[in-house]
């Protein structure tokens, strides 16, 4: 009887110590970002990640005492490495849509987005019908204004469409657009830059009940694990720390 016990002992010290490291081993998350769409996330002077959705990758982590790695994808094919495994999430203010929850699941929402127009101060150009007439108008493609555009606009203005914001930030300064339509957050940070100089925000925002989340692969138990840490910062304050590190104002 003791070496039963003895065995079924050390039997469940064994399996202890198994599902721990199995635990520790499923904890080592790795998240992927754009690295293109400042101030949400971008690659500063150092080669490092940075910006909101960084800090709130990192935030949450933290929350979850998960080890995580944040590596830099396109855009183009965020949902692609996400499906091929080579990254377990995408933390870099992805819009949650019909289309995408089809392949994917979302966390619940760590912050909201409207679109705006951006155009050159003192134009005639005021995002009303009458002005767009003709006009040709930026966005970045597979994007929420990129889709807003070609659903909404594309019998009225010439749509142009970029691989990243940060190039259609370069032809609106340079002219070849008359006006970009943006996610409004990040048009509000480019605005405050030398780039941004000369430029203005026209019209009133279009509000689409935008929804940003966590993209992970279906089924995948790090959806409710990543919405509950979202609470938790959101209730502890580490959510208003970052947000006011980047707007004057919530956008939660």
């Amino acid at each position: 009887m003791k070496a039963s016990k003895l065995i079924t002992a050390a039997s469940l010290i064994l399996a202890t110590s198994l599902g721990s490291t199995v635990a520790s081993a499923a904890d080592k998350i790795r998240i992927a970002t754009e690295g293109a769409y400042a101030p949400f996330n971008l690659t500063n002077e150092q080669g490092e990640l940075v910006g909101f959705d960084v800090d709130i990758a990192n935030a949450l982590c933290a929350k979850m005492e998960a080890e995580c790695e944040i590596v830099a994808q396109d855009w183009d094919g965020i949902i692609p490495g996400l499906m091929g495994r080579k990254y377990d999430a995408i933390v870099a203010s992805m819009s949650i849509t019909e289309e995408r929850l089809r392949v994917v699941d979302f966390s619940e929402p760590y912050y909201s987005n409207v679109l705006a127009f951006v155009a050159p101060q003192g134009s005639d150009f005021d995002a009303s019908p009458e002005s767009l007439e003709g006009l040709t108008v930026g966005a970045q493609r597979a994007t929420i204004a990129g889709q807003y555009l070609e659903d909404e606009l594309a019998d009225k203005v010439n749509v142009k469409l970029y691989d990243t914001q940060d190039n259609a930030y370069l032809d609106l300064g340079a002219g070849r657009l008359d006006a970009l339509l943006s996610d409004k957050f990040p048009a509000y940070d480019w605005l405050r830059t030398a780039d941004g100089e000369g430029f203005e925000f026209k019209g009133e925002d279009i509000d689409i009940d935008d929804k940003i989340g966590i993209a992970v692969r279906k089924g995948d138990p790090l959806k409710d694990k990543f919405s509950a840490a979202i609470k938790a910062i959101v209730e502890d304050g580490t959510y208003a720390e970052i947000n006011e590190k980047y707007f004057p104002f919530s956008i939660y």
